[in-house]
């Protein structure tokens, strides 16, 4: 089961994520329809207004209960361009689950997931994109996961959870440094709050987004069900991008192409009843919560951790789906403010 592959952006011209790649939005277009309040990027990144933390948050997990990454889009009316997004990215391509059990040349699949224990140091990262990135520090232990493992030259993508202070720090392209580490981008998430990047802002994702915000993660598949949006890659996505997404990574205006931070859905009528049980419950959740394009890579991959508990054969079960099973989301009734990403109350 291949990683994302980085290459792929490359030979397209595309950039990979945590990438300055142009972000200026493309022309007006009448065909493609952003949600209401969908930011321009900014050439000066200027930093957005404070956001306070949600009154409604409970335990530590992905964001409070009126995020935008737990907003239930099942009802929500089709996108006036689904079927033009939706043939872009690939009608006829498959889903492609990027993470399982075991290994793959050598490495876990998936993105890893590091627990920051209480009291653990924190180090100086260097930035490669340090304009776009948060000076940290960050908590990175000696042995912290790395995505293909750290003898790989893929995304490197480093994600570090912090339970008790209710944070992520995610790193991409992260490399150990001296006694501290080299990175392509970073960014820090207060998994209690709706504050966004600012406008035109990388993350360690394309999109300017929170990575483990979109990961298919074991414990809650496990528990039963999962209550957030996921993250899906696209093989070429446009030169601008709409709420909650922060940034764009692409030279392209095509107004076919899927813009950073659209919204999909698994449609209703797809029967995921004779669905393995792991592989049914990440289904039901693209069906009520959807899946968000944050960056580039081959169409329809699903992010998720590693884990050993999973069972690959279920999760083979994703790869019945296929591109036509989705249909893009007009969200434009959720956006309160273009700079939080709490859903409209």
């Amino acid at each position: 089961m291949p990683l994302r592959l980085t290459a792929l952006a490359a030979v397209l011209g595309l950039a990979a994520c945590g990438s300055t790649a142009p972000s200026a939005a493309g022309p007006s277009d009448p065909v493609f329809v952003a949600p209401s309040g969908t930011v321009a990027p900014s050439s000066s990144a200027a930093a957005s207004p404070s956001v306070k933390p949600s009154p409604t948050a409970g335990p530590c997990g992905v964001f409070p209960a009126d995020s935008v990454w737990r907003a239930d889009v099942s009802k929500l009316p089709v996108h006036r361009s689904s079927g033009t997004l939706v043939n872009s990215i690939g009608a006829a391509a498959h889903m492609h689950p990027d993470f399982g059990a075991g290994l793959w040349e050598g490495a876990p699949i998936g993105i890893p997931v590091t627990a920051v224990k209480p009291g653990q140091k924190t180090v100086k990262v260097s930035f490669e994109y340090a304009g776009e990135s948060d000076k940290g520090p960050y908590p990175v232990p000696a042995d912290a996961k790395v995505e293909g493992g750290r003898s790989s030259d893929g995304d490197r993508h480093v994600i570090l959870y912090d339970a008790a202070g209710c944070k992520v720090y995610e790193l991409y392209a992260a490399y150990p440094s001296g006694s501290g580490w080299r990175a392509g981008s970073g960014a820090i998430f207060d998994l209690r709050s709706h504050k966004l990047r600012p406008a035109g802002w990388t993350s360690a994702d394309a999109a300017g987004l929170s990575i483990f915000a979109g990961l298919v993660r074991y414990e809650e598949v496990a528990a039963g069900r999962i209550t957030h949006a996921l993250r899906i890659t696209v093989p070429r996505s446009r030169d601008t991008y709409v709420w909650p997404a922060r940034h764009a990574a692409s030279n392209s205006s095509d107004a076919a192409l899927p813009p950073m931070g659209l919204r999909l859905r698994l449609k209703a009528n797809v029967d995921t009843s004779k669905m393995p049980k792991q592989a049914r419950i990440i289904a039901e959740a693209m069906k009520k919560y959807g899946v968000i394009v944050a960056d580039n890579g081959s169409p329809w991959y699903l992010s998720g951790s590693p884990d050993d508990r999973w069972s690959n054969d279920a999760l083979r079960a994703l790869k019945n789906l296929q591109g036509s099973d989705f249909e893009a989301v007009d969200t434009a009734a959720l956006m309160g403010s273009k700079n939080s990403g709490a859903v409209r109350g």
